[in-house]
């Protein structure tokens, strides 16, 4: 059971491979299609055997296809939580409910959530908290 799905998922990955290398070579639909033809024997990506799937992107490749991916990678996740404690501890310092934390992302960051805000986001957050606890001390 696992070859077959193995061989359905890179069967699926072929062909997208496929679909991208005509988008990124510019080719217009009459022309994919002899390709097709000329290379797996078919009209359509679905049908390719894997030999002909293989035989396509080699002949993409040779045409200057380039299957490097260039989507940015996702930010790696933080860990936010130490974060979050340290904003608990502040409102918890200067007796302010969570609902004025929340009022800051809402007027900084227009988000709903504390949960929402990225690292970057948080520490912002915590700088006006100091910046007010900081500024709370010197006038009283």
């Amino acid at each position: 059971m696992a070859y077959y799905t193995t061989v359905i998922d890179n069967k699926k990955a072929e062909i997208a491979k496929i679909h991208i290398a005509k988008k990124q070579l510019g080719l217009d639909d009459e022309t994919y299609r002899a390709v097709l033809m000329n290379h797996g024997g078919v009209n359509s990506s679905k049908e390719l055997t894997p030999q002909g799937r293989a035989k396509v992107l080699a002949h993409f490749k040779a045409s200057g296809f380039n299957a490097i991916n260039t989507q940015p990678k996702r930010p790696k996740t933080v860990d936010t939580k130490p974060q979050l404690s340290k904003i608990e501890a502040l409102l918890t310092d200067m007796a302010l409910p969570w609902s004025y934390a929340l009022a800051i992302v809402k007027q900084m960051y227009q988000k709903d959530r504390l949960e929402f805000c990225t690292a970057k986001e948080l520490g912002g957050i915590i700088t006006a908290l100091i910046k007010k606890q900081t500024k709370g001390a010197q006038d009283g």
